[in-house]
């Protein structure tokens, strides 16, 4: 997950920003996208307006049928050595933080966090989620919140980082959907390089 990329600055005027919603329903639908690992070394998206008919639903995972690769249910297993290696000290799904581990859903959520740090730490939900809701929800997040997008690995990816509140620490959320499988990480002051990259082929191969 993190690893400073390349960001595709965002236009600061309200129309450039619903041409970038818009974009992203394009990006999805040509391709079939906790933290940043490098960025792709040719152009982002390129923000160009088309329908957003596309975009429907409750931005809610639901098992799909349609999935073309299911959801490990060990969250070490899906990292490279190398990840772990920078994980190496962290507590994994610790009780403080909740049902964590493969979920009733088939999904997973994977928090790696030491219950008595103030902030560190980063938690990963991968769930089955639909076309639909998927670009409702990338679309939002490009809209409201700024995120940057591009297409790496065969999905689409949407990230963003901020400056912590409360500690002098930066935060941030990743966010790779592919074949019906959503990948959203937030973290804060835990950024182990490559780590969205080892998800996403611990997932799909």
């Amino acid at each position: 997950m993190p690893s400073p990329a390349t960001r595709v600055p965002l236009p600061a005027r309200t129309t450039r920003r619903a041409a970038a919603a818009a974009s992203v329903l394009l990006a999805l639908a040509v391709v079939t996208a906790c933290a940043p690992d490098d960025a792709p070394s040719g152009d982002g998206f390129t923000y160009t307006p088309t329908p957003s008919a596309h975009a429907s639903g409750t931005p809610t995972p639901t098992p799909s049928p349609t999935a073309l690769a299911d959801i490990p249910d060990d969250c070490r297993a899906i990292l490279t050595a190398d990840v772990l290696a920078q994980l190496d000290g962290t507590p994994l799904n610790d009780p403080a933080f909740g049902s964590s581990g493969p979920q009733p859903d088939g999904g997973l959520i994977c928090v790696w966090r030491d219950p008595a740090a103030d902030t560190t730490g980063l938690v990963t939900t991968i769930s089955y989620m639909s076309r639909g809701p998927a670009l409702e929800m990338l679309n939002k997040l490009v809209v409201d919140e700024g995120y940057t997008c591009y297409t790496p690995d065969g999905g689409t990816r949407c990230e963003k980082t901020w400056q912590n509140p409360t500690y002098p620490v930066t935060d941030g959320r990743t966010l790779f959907w592919r074949d019906d499988i959503l990948i959203d990480t937030a973290y804060s002051n835990l950024a182990p390089n490559g780590y969205t990259a080892a998800v996403v082929a611990g997932i799909f191969g």
